[in-house]
């Protein structure tokens, strides 16, 4: 795992802004730097050494050194390209995966990325065409942004990078505000960040002279076909092993992060690492820490724990922000800082399971569709004529239930981690937005109009949720302690055969992920394939009401910042009918409390 950074301009001082950009991202590759800069561009690589440990550093180049590349990621199917490449005629240096991007480009131009299997960010300079190639992955597993001013363009694994150019200005994106406070991130290409965009998954760019074509080379598709479960379960359990032994491929040793639920516990039963990490809290409710000890004592490996303690959640919150870019309100994304910390003491690489809810349907909001399938035999306009009334009425759960069910899916659903509501946003912002937030899934919903509901939830999710959540904080929180996390579930072959899946083995009246538990069950040598996954559960709820961690809200939501964009009495109304529990507004002042801190890390300190 690495980090690039890179631009365009024809500035004297290019050398020591590349070096200055690199520098902002150290964390990303401790072992070596590299650069590769003339008249035109700038090109900088920070290396974290995981294949080919003597031979790998960048940028790595092609024979006659016309085209060059820095990488960051793993290409799994990197042995088999090597040898088709190779057949053509050409001549490799090193065994690394990367110098398969330099000859691969120079074989298949912009069709490359679509013949890689793995995770990937990726610049190619075209040095005699003058031409920049940029792609992401599948899915988006490692992260890349641009930014253009005064004629510059300038690109990076984190924005942090830019920070430093002098071309860049730093101004906060307010029309982003309102969709964060609704998604717990930001759901679009844009950042909070204004001017700042990230490079889509499943998409390239192509800039040359001033001019900047995209391509998208990867599109989501969900094909339900006929099969038998007890065939799906052997697929699965064949496709899953198949992903893992081409994620362990490393010339350093491999950890995995273990949970108590089915996703990591099928990884790490799979896999067998000497080594697994887990956090947990003091409070029981929240500890998965002897979940994961019974199974790896089952398995004979070693497990490594921590607990983590109410003064150290809070501590870490602002270094938490610095390395996300930009806030999410997601509670486990500071677990998950803890636990990469703790596994890289040991390794430098590590499995985790995200990515297995998304693909096989393991969300209870996926399971509701069996449960209240009841109420949509009512008809529509009666349960829509209920839900508009109701949306006038206090917001308490089976209200809630009704304005739900009474609205079409691409008028209400954003995905499983909705915080406010567009209505009550309007409340306490001071700050308009362009954006609506059906105007922000819309694209989503339209290309895949003609699928079920749970098929739309999944599609949701995985371009929202997944993308530009989770798989932000696992990169995040990983490299911020110089630590790869591969996460095997999201393959594009697992993918390619989960959405083939039939809806039944995905979802019934009784479980979620059903014939990945019944592969899972194949190997897991404990009750764990059965186990709801917790996610990294955080015991805020309760956090919020002791003084400590109370005043720390309470100082943030009176900042003169907080008072310039929100409804200062508003906001410390949700804190304290919390902390009276009168009402469970724990999602709602995490998320604001979050949104403030990043803005005092970036924007005051």
């Amino acid at each position: 795992m690495c980090g690039i950074a890179g631009f365009i301009s024809s500035s004297k001082d290019k050398k020591k802004i590349i070096k200055a950009m690199t520098d902002k991202i150290i964390h990303r590759g401790p072992d070596a730097e590299g650069f590769y800069v003339d008249n035109d561009i700038a090109l900088g690589h920070r290396r974290l050494s995981i294949i080919d440990l003597s031979k790998g550093d960048q940028p790595i180049y092609n024979e006659d050194k016309s085209v060059v590349v820095i990488f960051n990621g793993e290409i799994y199917n990197y042995l088999e390209l090597k040898t088709e490449l190779e057949k053509k005629g050409h001549k490799f240096k090193t065994s690394c995966d990367t110098e398969v991007l330099v000859h691969g480009y120079e074989e298949w131009k912009d069709n490359l990325p679509k013949k890689l299997r793995g995770m990937f960010a990726f610049a190619i300079y075209d040095i005699k065409n003058k031409t920049l190639f940029l792609a992401r992955d599948n899915f988006g597993i490692k992260p890349l942004y641009y930014y253009e001013n005064n004629g510059v363009f300038m690109f990076a694994s984190e924005i942090k990078s830019f920070l430093v150019h002098p071309d860049f200005k730093k101004e906060l994106n307010k029309d982003l505000i309102a969709p964060y406070l609704s998604f717990s991130f930001t759901p679009t290409k844009e950042t909070l960040f204004k001017g700042v965009y990230r490079v889509d998954p499943g998409t390239c760019m192509i800039i040359n002279g001033g001019n900047v074509e995209t391509k998208k080379y990867y599109h989501l598709e969900f094909n339900q076909k006929n099969m038998s479960y007890e065939k799906a379960v052997e697929d699965i359990d064949k496709l899953m092993k198949d992903s893992v032994e081409k994620h362990m491929i490393s010339d350093v040793e491999v950890g995995s992060f273990l949970s108590s639920g089915v996703d990591s516990s099928y990884l790490v039963a799979l896999a067998r690492p000497d080594k697994t990490y887990t956090v947990g809290y003091s409070d029981k409710k929240y500890n998965e820490i002897e979940y994961a000890k019974n199974l790896t004592k089952e398995l004979g490996i070693n497990n490594t724990s921590k607990i983590i303690t109410k003064e150290e959640y809070l501590k870490i919150i602002p270094k938490i922000m610095y390395h996300l870019d930009e806030p999410t309100s997601d509670p486990a994304a500071v677990a998950l800082y803890f636990v990469a910390k703790l596994a890289a003491k040991d390794v430098k690489v590590v499995l985790s399971g995200e990515g297995a809810d998304e693909f096989f349907g393991g969300y209870n909001t996926y399971h509701n569709e069996f449960d209240l399938s009841w109420y949509s035999k009512v008809p529509y306009f009666i349960r829509h004529s209920v839900a508009l009334i109701c949306s006038h009425l206090p917001e308490v759960r089976g209200i809630n239930f009704l304005v739900r069910r009474g609205m079409k899916l691409e008028d209400n659903y954003i995905g499983v981690s909705k915080v406010f509501g567009e209505k009550e946003i309007k409340k306490f912002t001071k700050v308009s937005s362009k954006y609506k937030n059906k105007e922000i899934t819309k694209e989503v919903y339209d290309e895949f109009s003609d699928k079920d509901n749970v098929t739309k939830m999944q599609a949701i999710d995985i371009n929202f949720w997944l993308i530009k959540d989770i798989l932000q904080k696992a990169d995040r929180m990983t490299m911020a302690s110089s630590l790869e996390g591969r996460v095997p579930f999201i393959d594009k072959e697992v993918f390619a055969y989960a959405s083939s899946l039939p809806f039944e083995y995905k979802v019934t009246k009784e479980n979620t992920k059903v014939a990945l538990r019944d592969a899972a069950k194949k190997v897991i040598p404990t009750e764990a394939y059965k186990k709801k996954k917790l996610g990294f559960p955080v015991p805020l709820r309760a956090w919020m009401k002791e003084e400590d961690f109370y005043n720390e809200i309470k100082s943030t939501f009176n900042s003169d910042f907080s008072k310039e964009v929100f409804d200062n009495k508003y906001i410390n109304k949700l804190l304290e009918k919390h902390v009276s529990g009168k009402k469970d507004n724990y999602k709602k002042v995490w998320t604001i409390y979050c949104f403030l801190k990043w803005y005092e890390v970036y924007f005051v300190n």
